[in-house]
């Protein structure tokens, strides 16, 4: 009877462990796939950035950028958004009433945010004083069993380089 409790407290302690390790194991895979996501969505947005030549902000969450010589198909537009619906961060061909199908960036996203600032570092307050943007994405992912993993990123400021300072 002693032999059995014993055996049992030990069993009990080994499946305690193979749980932790899987639930572990479960966070580090969701942590990994939120990364390649988030470092992902800020590369395509800072290819865009770079290069715009004007800035169209439609919501905190959405902008549209004139990119010459990259969508010409749609007037060298493209807009940057987020779907609170679908939870994702996309790129979408056009501007923000655009019907071109979108490029998804980033799944499992809760929230982002743009900010944009002009060329003396305050906040800008219209498209004509935009110098430079800002991008924050949160996301999360997992759930119950194996733990919920969130991930914030936020990227560089980046300089519209092609579009003239006011």
């Amino acid at each position: 009877m002693v032999g059995s409790t014993i055996g049992s407290l030990i069993l009990v302690g080994v499946m305690s462990a193979y749980l932790m390790l899987g639930r572990s194991g479960t966070l580090a895979y969701h942590y990994n796939g939120m990364s390649n996501d988030a470092r992902r969505a800020l590369d395509e947005f800072a290819q865009d950035v770079r290069m715009a030549s004007a800035v169209t902000w439609n919501a905190s969450d959405s902008v549209t950028l004139t990119v010459p010589d990259r969508y010409a198909a749609n007037a060298n537009q493209v807009t940057y958004s987020y779907s609170s619906t679908s939870g994702t961060f996309f790129r979408r061909p056009g501007d923000a009433s655009s019907g071109a199908g979108a490029t998804i960036l980033a799944r499992n996203v809760t929230s982002t945010l743009f900010r944009r600032f002009d060329r003396l570092d305050a906040v800008a307050s219209s498209d004509a004083a935009t110098k430079r943007l800002e991008l924050a994405i949160r996301m999360r992912t997992g759930g119950v069993g194996g733990g919920a993993a969130t991930q914030n990123a936020l990227s560089a400021s980046f300089i519209l380089r092609n579009k003239p300072s006011n």
